[in-house]
């Protein structure tokens, strides 16, 4: 493993322990056995490389969520509503195994609004995740315009329900919602929304 695969790990490791604004480059040079040199070679500079830790590590966690998603469960194609409940289920059960990301995660996002290049790069990220949640929930319209308003609106209503569900797992995970209690939810905004049609 090259320097670079070594910084990245260390930073990870860091992100876990200290949290992006307590993480200090002395801290990810002696968590990787690496150089300061090392990180302005190849990152330019600590937040760059924190940075790149963070989203390598969500990534990771999104293929995970993926290959949870992709398994057959216990619904059906013909009942709608457990298959809601299922597939937030598998969603909300991964917050467990991955807190201290998801930790991080969040405490990146206040770091954000001080520094650019993570708000850019998360931006980035906000944008490819909104894509894949409505591709993994919604066929899209043929019509290639309809399409791209379908993505954008679709995917940051489900990004929206994730990062919300997340953080109230977080804060409180014996009162957040489950499966069960999102396609409720949902179920009510339907039935509430079609009183309006």
């Amino acid at each position: 493993m090259g320097h670079r695969e070594e910084l990245l790990d260390g930073a990870a490791q860091c992100l876990y322990e200290k949290g992006f604004g307590r993480t200090t480059a002395r801290d990810v040079v002696a968590a990787s056995g690496t150089n300061l040199a090392s990180i302005g070679y190849h990152f330019g500079s600590k937040d760059a490389l924190l940075t790149e830790a963070l989203l390598r590590a969500t990534s990771a966690w999104g293929e995970e969520l993926d290959r949870a998603l992709a398994e057959p469960g216990s619904t059906t194609a013909s009942d709608p509503e457990r298959r809601v409940e299922d597939t937030w289920g598998r969603v909300i059960g991964l917050f467990s195994t991955q807190r201290r990301l998801w930790a991080t995660h969040v405490e990146a996002l206040a770091q954000a609004e001080r520094l650019p290049e993570l708000r850019a790069k998360l931006a980035d990220a906000q944008r490819e995740v909104r894509e894949g949640l409505a591709l993994t929930f919604h066929t899209l319209p043929d019509d290639p315009d309809a399409a791209d308003r379908r993505v954008h609106v679709l995917g940051a209503v489900y990004q929206a329900l994730l990062t919300g569900v997340m953080v109230q797992w977080m804060l409180d995970p014996d009162t957040a919602p489950t499966g069960i209690d999102v396609a409720e939810g949902l179920r009510a905004i339907a039935e509430r929304a079609d009183a309006f049609v």
